[in-house]
């Protein structure tokens, strides 16, 4: 199977740093870890959180940081400004769909609602064919938060909710190691197309 070249990842994640310390640390980890593989970021353009983090640690490292905002988040949102590039769009969807289209892959870290919608919908489009290309999304945790999820992804494709080829599509890692490796590999098992 050919491997996918990851030039970008988008990173999904909370533009809060939550209540475990070890979150931020993952986030700062996988930031140094993709820039010393010098495979840029794309991610929601936040200064505060862990955004703010992998952010930061990308370009400590030397790294490509590509951030996306909507202009009208601007008064809740604080843009981070010292970063590569920083892409002001009109509304949400704007938003998602350039960083879906700059990315080769997806990375979720830890984080809220705004994550999960991001997390199923990148999902959902790889289902449908929507990417030019097949794209993974890794659940990536060193401490079991995205275990319950995962849990459940299984429990829907079990009950025929979700055909097996496109559960394939979003998976769980435990090291920033293994999750830049799923996206390479992406599963055996998936061919398009993906519709069940």
């Amino acid at each position: 199977m050919a491997k996918t070249e990851l030039r970008r990842v988008c990173v999904f994640c909370g533009s809060s740093s939550g209540s475990e310390p070890a979150h931020v640390e993952l986030a700062r980890e996988l930031g140094q870890v993709l820039a010393g593989r010098q495979i840029g970021l794309v991610y929601g353009g936040g200064a505060t959180g862990l955004m703010g983090a992998v952010a930061t640690a990308v370009m400590e490292a030397g790294g490509e940081v590509v951030g996306v905002i909507p202009g009208g988040m601007f008064t809740n949102e604080i843009p981070k400004q010292d970063i590569t590039e920083l892409h002001r769009v009109p509304d949400m969807h704007a938003r998602k769909a350039l960083m879906y289209d700059l990315a080769d892959g997806f990375i979720a870290l830890p984080g809220g609602l705004g994550t999960l919608e991001e997390v199923f919908e990148s999902a959902t489009w790889t289902q449908l064919g929507l990417h030019p290309h097949d794209k993974q999304v890794v659940l990536l945790d060193h401490d079991g938060f995205w275990a319950p999820l995962d849990g459940f992804l299984d429990e829907v494709s079990a009950l025929g909710f979700i055909a097996a080829r496109n559960r394939a599509i979003l998976r769980r890692a435990t090291s920033v190691a293994d999750a830049l490796e799923l996206l390479r590999t992406g599963p055996a098992s998936q061919k398009p197309p993906y519709v069940a």
